[in-house]
């Protein structure tokens, strides 16, 4: 069966890893962020950036890779007060996008979750695996989107392409 699905791998992303208390994050650099979500494993965004909260106590701020300097600039990891981590992870993630009318056939394949859109809305994103490796997952309007570590980057490129080729006609038999 071939699915109708495009799959890209995207170029890096300006990525932050941000944890601490919401207020004490808030204070530090609440205006340099989008709003914080307003429930766990919710996104919010902005014109700039978008704000993952993907644990208690933690999110991931997101952004094109030119607004990186920028946000390193407000955000001043090594300033941060004692009570605050902010740490620049933007070349430890690589992103895919999964989009079309069988991205959802193709998600199935690849993670456990349930991604129905009335379980998985349009603000969720959470942490699950993509073939059996950790993967930020999150929905896209027209599929889904999702990031592992960048070290599987060539990995999950081969697997997604082995999920989508069309069948090659008849089944071995043993």
């Amino acid at each position: 069966m071939s699915y109708d699905v495009h799959i890209n791998r995207q170029d890096i992303s300006a990525l932050f890893d941000l944890k601490g208390d919401q207020e004490a994050l808030e204070r530090w650099a609440g205006q340099s962020l989008p709003a914080f979500p307003d429930a766990a494993n919710r996104l919010t965004r902005s014109e700039h950036a978008s704000l993952y909260c993907v644990g208690r106590n933690h999110w991931i701020v997101r952004a094109e890779l030119e607004h990186e300097e920028a946000l390193l600039a407000a955000l001043k990891p090594d300033a941060a007060p004692a009570d605050v981590s902010v740490v620049l992870i933007s070349d430890t993630l690589t992103f895919f996008d999964v989009t079309g009318p069988d991205a959802a056939a193709i998600m199935s394949i690849a993670c456990p979750l349930d991604l129905h859109p009335a379980a998985f809305g349009e603000t969720t994103v959470t942490f699950t695996e993509m073939f059996g490796l950790k993967a930020l997952v999150l929905r896209l309007a027209d599929g889904f989107e999702f990031a592992v570590d960048q070290s599987f980057g060539n990995m999950i490129t081969d697997y997604l392409a082995r999920a989508t080729a069309p069948s090659t006609g008849e089944e071995t038999r043993s």
